[in-house]
C-alpha cells in the first residue's frame, strides 16, 4: 500500500516500467579542459535523474541530446526508472550527500524536503508564463524550490473497450461505483472484476473523505485529519465486497503494479478501472493503445478529483553546476523546441505559449488527459501535498499501510484497526 501514497504525487504520477540506470559510476562528475560552451574553458556532466513511462524516458533523452548539441560543453548523466523505489533511492542519495544536480520531484515531498535544506532556490528562473496558482505549489517561504512541469489532475482510467462492450458507462458517484462492483459481476469472467480492492490504498481513500466533504485525511500542517466514520464506513463497504467475492482476492490485489505490462490488473483486463493522474495516462495507452479512457473520480457530495502539477525539476544545493543546471531547466521549460520534443510526456506544459502552439499537435492521449483536467477545473480541489516525511508522518504512512493491509487479509477488525492508526496518529508532533 505504501505505493498508493507515493503515487499521490505523481504526476503523476506514476507509471511503472523496467529501472534504467545507464552509468555505472552515477556519483562522478566529469570534467575536461579544453571544451567549447560551457564559458569557463571546462567540459561538465549534469546528473539528472527522474521517473516516469518510456515514452517519458524517450522524449526527454531526445531533449538532453538537443541541449547538449546546442551547448557543446554540457552532456547529461540520466538516471531513470519507474516510480516504484524512487523516493527512496532519492533520500539515500540526498543522506549520501550524492543527489544528482537536477532531479523529478514530487508533490508529496516537497514539503519536507523544502524545509530541510535539500533543495536550490530556482527563484531566477524566468515564470512570466507560468501560472501562478502551480508556481506556488513549488514555493516554500517565498523562494521557488521546484518547477512545476505540467499540470495534472486526479481522476480514474478505465477500459473504455469493455465497459462499451457491456453498454455501461463509468461510475459519476460512489453510490453508482459500489453498486456497479456488485451488478456487472454476473457479467464478468469468473477472475474479473470492476475495481481491485480499495482497503489499503491510501489515494484513493483521500479521494473519499474529500468528496465527503471532510477535507483531506492529512494536509501540510501536519495534523491527523482521517474523519472515524467516513474512514470506517469505507472499510466496511470494502469488507462487504471481499465477503461477496466482488473483488480480487487480498493477495492479487497486493500484487498489482501500475502500468507493469505483465503485474497490471488493469493491462491485464483483470480489473477494467482504478485512480490515476492525467499525466500517467499516455504510460497506460501505450500498454494498450485506444483501449482505455479517463474519466472524473466520483463524487459524494461534491467532487473528490483533485488540480495539481505532475512532478517538478528541482536542483540540489551540493551541486557544483547551479548556474548550469537552472539554465537547462529554464530552456526544458520555456523553449518552444523542448516543448516540441517532449510534448505531453510530463502532462500539459506549464508554459502558456508552448502549451498554446502544441494543442494542435496534440493526440487522442493528450485530449484525454486535457480533458479529465479541464472537468476536475470545475470543481476539484487543488491538491494538498501534506507534510511529508516530516513530524513522523513517514512512520506513520508506513504503519498505516500494514494496519489497513492487515485488515484486508482479515487479521484485525475495523475497530481494531481504528484504534491503531489513532494510537499511532499521537507520535506526530
Amino acid at each position: 500500500m505504501r505505493k498508493s501514497w507515493q503515487r499521490l504525487a505523481a504526476g503523476t504520477a506514476a507509471v511503472l516500467m523496467l529501472s534504467l540506470v545507464l552509468s555505472a559510476c552515477s556519483g562522478v562528475k566529469k570534467e575536461e579542459t579544453g571544451a567549447a560552451g560551457t564559458g569557463n574553458g571546462k567540459s561538465i556532466t549534469l546528473r539528472i535523474m527522474w521517473w516516469g513511462s518510456q515514452a517519458r524516458h524517450d522524449a526527454t533523452l531526445k531533449a538532453l541530446d538537443l541541449y547538449s548539441k546546442n551547448n557543446p560543453g554540457i552532456t547529461f548523466e540520466p538516471e531513470y526508472q519507474s516510480f516504484d523505489g524512487y523516493q527512496d533511492k532519492l533520500s539515500t542519495q540526498s543522506a549520501g550527500k550524492n543527489t544528482p544536480d537536477i532531479f523529478q520531484m514530487d508533490a508529496a515531498w516537497f514539503n519536507d524536503w523544502a524545509s530541510s535544506g535539500r533543495l536550490e532556490d530556482l527563484s531566477s528562473i524566468p515564470t512570466d508564463n507560468i501560472d501562478k496558482a502551480l508556481l506556488e505549489t513549488g514555493t516554500y517561504q517565498g523562494k521557488l524550490y521546484a518547477m512545476p512541469l505540467g499540470n495534472n489532475a486526479w481522476g480514474m482510467v478505465y477500459n473504455k473497450t469493455i465497459m462499451d462492450s457491456l453498454g455501461v458507462q463509468p461510475p459519476k458517484t460512489w453510490d453508482e461505483f459500489f453498486a456497479m462492483a456488485r451488478d456487472l459481476k454476473p457479467k464478468l469472467a469468473k477472475d474479473q472484476y470492476l475495481t481491485r480492492d480499495l482497503t489499503a490504498d491510501g489515494a484513493s481513500y483521500m479521494s473519499y473523505q474529500l468528496s465527503m466533504g471532510k477535507g483531506f485525511s492529512m494536509s501540510k500542517d501536519g495534523k491527523f485529519h482521517y474523519d472515524e466514520t467516513t474512514w470506517k464506513d469505507w472499510m466496511n463497504k470494502w469488507a462487504q465486497l471481499r465477503k461477496d467475492h466482488l473483488v480480487p482476492p487480498p493477495d492479487v490485489t497486493v500484487s498489482d503494479k501500475s502500468q507493469d505490462a505483465q503485474m497490471d490488473l488493469l493491462i491485464q483486463e483483470k480489473i477494467l478501472l482504478r485512480g490515476a493522474h492525467a499525466a500517467e495516462f499516455g504510460g497506460t495507452d501505450a500498454l494498450k493503445p485506444g483501449v482505455m479512457a479517463l474519466t472524473t473520480q466520483p463524487r459524494g457530495t461534491q467532487a473528490g478529483g483533485w488540480l495539481k502539477a505532475s512532478m517538478y525539476w528541482s536542483v540540489s544545493p551540493n551541486s557544483q553546476y547551479k548556474d548550469e543546471a537552472k539554465k537547462f531547466i529554464d530552456w526544458f521549460v520555456n523553449s518552444q523546441e523542448a516543448g516540441d520534443i517532449l510534448g505531453t510526456s510530463r502532462g500539459i506544459p506549464v508554459n502558456k505559449t508552448v502549451a498554446d502552439a502544441l494543442k494542435p499537435k496534440f493526440t487522442d492521449v493528450d485530449k484525454n488527459a486535457l480533458g479529465l483536467i479541464n472537468e476536475v477545473s470545475k470543481d476539484g480541489a487543488a491538491f494538498d501535498p501534506g507534510p511529508g516525511n516530516k513530524g513522523g508522518w513517514a512512520n506513520f504512512t508506513k504503519e498505516y499501510d500494514n494496519i489497513t493491509q492487515s485488515i484486508m487479509f482479515g487479521k484485525i477488525s475495523i475497530d481494531d484497526g481504528w484504534n491503531q492508526i489513532v494510537k499511532l496518529s499521537k507520535s506526530l508532533d
